[in-house]
């Protein structure tokens, strides 16, 4: 057993160490990726400080991830089955410049997208091992959906960095929202010779994690009411798909004969059901160019704004809207951090991020374009 003494030499090993980690941008000790070996009495000292601390996860940073997929991609390309998981290998450096590389299943997985008439490349759903992650930074990561590039062109990765930014600012608005972490991605093709392609992607938080985290259930119905669900939170969620121009969903149903929802995930605590939204890209933020309106509504294109609120929670409007002025700021500067968004579509998004502040600064336009045009 360490003396008292060596104990506390521990400690102040241990609190030089963090201090040092904090200057280099390291917000946490992680217990698995510590480089320096600590034996006897620092070793205790170890135990007794870093009791209590959690790894930092996937979600916990907005910092774009360099990673390296390599897999397959000829046949992933070639086939696109969403059934039949091909092997590859997921790696990245870590905070501490650790090489990290994982076993991996991949898949490609979606509809619209998954189309080879819609993109070359199809989104796909990375499958990992759970105890070969542990300790890592996707440590508790099973499966996750990655949005890729849709076409090889460059021009297709602003629309993967503009659809992230739709993810970020529903993040600003809740925490009932799916987390998203950037990854700048090296594909490596195993199946040629070929030159290695790097592209932004981003990854969504899974929906058992994220009712973990909002300590609510998702729930497997067919459908739902809108009675059903929290009016505060179903109004903001209607003024958010407002705000990015979206009309591709639905709260209460699912497509076809799909349970519900409409690229949105119900979940229930108690009597509050949120039905919590995913899949942006057929947003007017977005404007991807494959992106539509939804039929229903017969608008022109995906930049045409419709309000599909509820005119039942009309008298909820003027707060929600209050609250989004409130994030002005904060959803502008998410725009600021994206420092790989080219000028023209820093523009375009800034420009429709604009008239929708002014639409409802605008009492006139609230009238007639919210209040008048909700369902």
């Amino acid at each position: 057993m360490p003396s008292l003494d060596d104990l506390f030499s521990g400690v102040l090993m241990l609190i030089f160490q963090y201090s040092l980690a904090r200057i280099q941008g390291a917000a946490r000790i992680m217990k698995s990726s510590l480089t320096v070996v600590w034996t006897g009495a620092a070793a205790s000292a170890f135990l007794l400080f870093s009791s209590g601390t959690r790894a930092q996860g996937l979600f916990d940073s907005h910092e774009t991830l360099p990673v390296t997929i390599a897999a397959p991609l000829t046949t992933l390309q070639k086939v696109r089955s969403d059934e039949d998981y091909l092997d590859g290998r997921f790696s990245y450096t870590d905070e501490v410049g650790e090489a990290r590389s994982f076993d991996l299943k991949i898949r490609a997985r979606g509809r619209y997208r998954r189309q080879k008439k819609t993109c070359s490349f199809p989104p796909v759903r990375l499958n990992f091992r759970t105890g070969q992650v542990e300790g890592s930074l996707l440590d508790g990561q099973d499966k996750l959906k990655l949005v890729t590039h849709c076409k090889s062109r460059e021009s297709h990765q602003q629309y993967v960095l503009r659809e992230y930014l739709a993810y970020r600012i529903l993040q600003t608005l809740t925490e009932k929202s799916f987390s998203a972490r950037l990854l700048r991605i090296t594909y490596l093709d195993n199946e040629k010779d070929a030159e290695p392609v790097t592209r932004y992607g981003f990854v969504i938080e899974d929906a058992d994690d994220v009712g973990e985290r909002i300590a609510m259930n998702e729930l497997d119905v067919k459908a739902l009411s809108y009675s059903n669900l929290d009016a505060g939170f179903t109004n903001l969620i209607n003024v958010y798909q407002y705000l990015i121009g979206n009309t591709d969903f639905s709260l209460i149903r699912g497509p076809n004969d799909d349970n519900c929802c409409h690229n949105s995930v119900p979940f229930s605590a108690g009597d509050e059901i949120a039905s919590i939204p995913y899949d942006l890209d057929f947003s007017g933020l977005v404007n991807a160019p494959y992106a539509e309106p939804h039929p229903r509504f017969k608008l022109r294109s995906v930049l045409v704004r419709k309000y599909r609120g509820q005119c039942s929670n009309n008298s909820r409007l003027p707060e929600t809207l209050a609250y989004l002025q409130s994030k002005r700021a904060e959803i502008y500067g998410l725009v600021d951090e994206m420092v790989d968004l080219d000028k023209r579509n820093r523009k375009q998004v800034s420009g429709y991020l604009d008239s929708f502040f002014e639409e409802i600064a605008d009492e006139k336009t609230i009238e007639r374009k919210l209040l008048k045009g909700c369902s």
